[in-house]
């Protein structure tokens, strides 16, 4: 039903551009070209996890998952102003230490 749909404002970079899931589905994280980071929005709790600076203009489409064996959890996007794939780690719970970090 439309009329009861809610919407969140949450502060975060300007002008994002796309973005896809983590592997759990909790976490959204977008690109934020124009400033060369990715935004991580907790769609748990409404709020924004992190902002993590990458390579240059990062385009990630809906972005790539997998689950390392150091890193647990990764989300990964590729760039167009450089040939860098940045990944990073998207398990907070059990992989805290690579968590919203570019492993």
């Amino acid at each position: 039903d439309i009329k009861k749909l809610k919407t969140t404002k949450i502060e975060s970079e300007r002008f994002l551009h796309d973005g896809g899931w983590d592997l759990s589905k909790r976490y959204f994280l977008v690109a934020a070209n124009v400033l060369n980071t990715v935004s991580v929005v907790d769609t748990k709790k409404g709020k924004l996890a992190a902002k993590v600076k990458v390579g240059v203009k990062p385009h990630p489409g809906r972005g790539a998952n997998w689950v390392h064996k150091k890193f647990g959890p990764v989300w990964a996007t590729g760039h167009l102003g450089d040939d860098a794939v940045a990944v990073i780690g998207t398990d907070p719970a059990k992989n805290k230490k690579y968590a919203w970090k570019v492993v």
